[in-house]
């Protein structure tokens, strides 16, 4: 299953967030609170109270919030999906949903379940690298869910169109502006996120900010110097590697197998095998292993 889709939904639905005052309990909810669906936020940490509060939120204890939820928005690490899911999902009325943020905890089969109760999960794919960004408010928005549009991932373990609309529907809404949603499995979410975004990606930029402080640091260049150098370069790498806007030059493609020689191991495609990812969600969900 891989599909995307751009439409959007009048109907309304009652939606709990639980964590309501966490990093992403706010995020999610500083938008929802601009739409019409019913909305109840809980949040059990003093600290995260204070700042739904301060939001100008109401705060709903999480059996009332949840007994009579269409969906469920678990918007807790996923360290505590598993406790929170033990507590809650034997209150859910029957056809309720349950989304999580993140694949992890969900394709490691870490969540309580029932069967008359349905699983989804979404995650947002971030304001692309090549959006074209018309106000300030756009440029600054670099996480997005505030003002740069952003497509999302989703995946729903049920084959009702009704119940994927409730999910879309609180996936545009949570990670608004949303573009397009794109549908996928569980599986395979897990594959996009950690895999290729978080293994891959958000290492490789690690890599370069390590690379930028060996140029200042070890070589003694100015820091503004290969800051500029390093971030125009990293668009220009990005663009012709991504979307092959222009060739590199013959002796870039030199210098760039030299790179892979020195740096990356021969075999670096195993992350991509479903031993190795359950290997990388065991370190971090804090596993000895994953139970297939």
């Amino acid at each position: 299953m891989s599909t995307t889709t751009t439409t959007t939904t009048t109907d309304t639905y009652k939606i709990a967030v639980i964590g309501a005052g966490g990093k992403m309990g706010m995020r999610v909810s500083d938008n929802l609170v601009k739409t019409e669906h019913t909305v109840f936020y809980s949040e059990n940490s003093p600290a995260g109270q204070e700042r739904v509060r301060a939001a100008g939120r109401d705060l709903t204890e999480s059996p009332e919030a949840v007994r009579d939820a269409d969906i469920v928005v678990l918007a807790v690490p996923d360290l505590a999906l598993g406790p929170v899911t033990a507590d809650l999902v034997p209150q859910l009325k029957p056809g309720a949903i349950v989304l999580t943020l993140d694949p992890a905890a969900a394709y490691a089969g870490l969540l309580t379940t029932r069967d008359d109760v349905i699983q989804a999960v979404a995650h947002p794919c971030h304001p692309s690298i090549f959006l074209q960004r018309t106000t300030p408010e756009e440029y600054a928005d670099t996480f997005g869910g505030i003002a740069a549009p952003q497509d999302a991932i989703a995946a729903i373990e049920s084959d009702d169109p009704a119940k994927r609309a409730i999910v879309e529907a609180t996936v545009r809404a949570i990670y608004a502006p949303v573009i397009d949603v794109h549908w996928v499995t569980v599986k395979q979410l897990a594959q996009l996120e950690p895999t290729l975004v978080e293994t891959i990606a958000c290492m490789v930029g690690a890599l370069l900010k390590e690379a930028l402080d060996e140029a200042v640091n070890t070589m003694g260049v100015h820091e503004a110097a290969a800051r500029s150098i390093l971030l125009g370069h990293t668009q220009v790498a990005l663009a012709n590697g991504l979307r092959g806007d222009n060739p590199f030059s013959d002796a870039c493609l030199i210098a760039m197998d030299y790179g892979r020689e020195a740096i990356i191991k021969d075999d670096w495609k195993r992350v991509f095998r479903d031993d190795e990812l359950d290997k990388n969600l065991a370190r971090m969900l804090h596993l000895d292993k994953i139970e297939r």
